[in-house]
């Protein structure tokens, strides 16, 4: 167990920052699953600015890697283009 008042507090800023994390990864991977069952290219083209932004946030907090990032946005788009 932890000594100092100091090493106290980070293991529970730790745990915080690792469930704000958490829940920002997962809403972003429901958002992408949500953007890649989606057929109609209308609804899709509106979805796509704000499912990139959320993964640029996760890429620029190093919850993802900064090439996963740009992967991701990549077959995104690509995808979102290939609807009709």
């Amino acid at each position: 167990m932890a000594n100092h008042k100091s090493a106290l507090k980070r293991i529970r800023r730790n745990e915080a920052v690792r469930l704000r994390n958490r829940y920002q990864h997962k809403t972003t991977r429901n958002a992408i699953k949500k953007l890649r069952g989606e057929t109609s290219k209308k609804k899709a083209e509106a979805l796509l600015p704000a499912v990139v932004s959320m993964i640029d946030k996760l890429a620029k907090r190093n919850i993802i890697h900064d090439n996963k990032a740009a992967n991701l946005k990549s077959k995104l788009t690509k995808q979102v283009a290939t609807l009709k």
